[in-house]
């Protein structure tokens, strides 16, 4: 006996579709980006400081920072391609 009240399984493909998972997507992407590039030119000032070569170490440290942005970025798009 069915529930003549109970949704039909037709009906549930009218729902609108959150947009949530793409938001989160986006997200972590921006974040990783942030957090790899921040922790990159932190390194980079802190070896600035201990060692006296002004510039060279935080140069170094942003771009590995942004090398691991990009590679975290690549691994982070490719679970959706």
């Amino acid at each position: 006996m069915s529930d003549p009240d109970a949704p039909k399984p037709e009906e549930f493909h009218n729902e609108p579709v959150s947009d949530l998972p793409g938001v989160a997507a986006f997200a972590t992407m921006g974040l990783t980006v942030a957090a790899t590039v921040g922790v990159g030119v932190l390194l980079g000032i802190l070896a600035d400081n201990a060692w006296g070569a002004a510039p060279l170490w935080l140069v170094i440290g942003l771009v590995l920072g942004t090398v691991a942005a990009v590679v975290s970025v690549k691994q982070l798009i490719r679970r959706f391609l």
